[in-house]
């Protein structure tokens, strides 16, 4: 019902930056969240940033003040602009859509951000 596509990722020196994008299409239902989450090897996925149609934002302590998340509501799209970036941000980047009275969660296929000295 909801097809989401992320764009942008591809491999950076530590300090380099990378803007992520996503863009929604199909069934989106409002109110929702669009959101940013990362899965390193080995490990969890775990949220970056998401935010909300009101522009309300939230972001993992790791890349508070490094990482800004927006959306343009208009398009269906949200992006994640990575500043100052080290090499424990090296993961497959997912964008995620949230319906909030529904309780319905769609992902993307994920886009490779590679951190490397």
């Amino acid at each position: 019902q909801v097809q989401l596509v992320e764009t942008g990722g591809g491999l950076v020196q530590p300090g380099g930056s990378l803007r992520l994008s996503c863009a929604a299409s199909g069934s989106i239902f409002s109110p929702n969240t669009m959101g940013w989450y990362r899965q390193a090897p080995g490990k969890q996925r775990d949220l970056v940033a998401r935010i909300t149609e009101g522009g309300s934002t939230n972001y993992a302590d790791s890349v508070k003040g490094r990482f800004t998340i927006s959306r343009d509501n208009a398009k269906n799209t949200v992006y994640l602009q990575m500043n100052s970036l080290k090499p424990e941000d090296t993961a497959v980047y997912y964008c995620n859509l949230h319906r909030t009275f529904y309780a319905m969660d769609y992902w993307g296929k994920g886009t490779l951000v590679t951190v490397s000295s």
